[in-house]
């Protein structure tokens, strides 16, 4: 799921402690029972609300390397 605005609602958004300063990174928060995934350079653009189950998968592939780029 997509949302484009979470107005009214202070949330404490978060990166990678390996990201540092660099901007090429994607920032997560928690609401409620989802996860939340924003672009860090363009906060704009929405975020994606994911659950448990699609974030664990998502964390999953990571370590994996299944998304890395080949």
């Amino acid at each position: 799921m997509v949302c484009r605005s979470i107005r009214g609602t202070a949330l404490n958004w978060r990166k990678a402690s390996r990201s540092q300063s660099g901007n090429e990174c994607v920032e997560v928060t928690a609401l409620g029972p989802s996860v939340l995934v924003r672009d860090s350079r363009d906060h704009a653009a929405g975020v994606i609300a994911l659950d448990s189950t699609q974030w664990n998968a998502l964390l999953s592939a990571i370590q994996s390397g299944d998304l890395d780029a080949r």
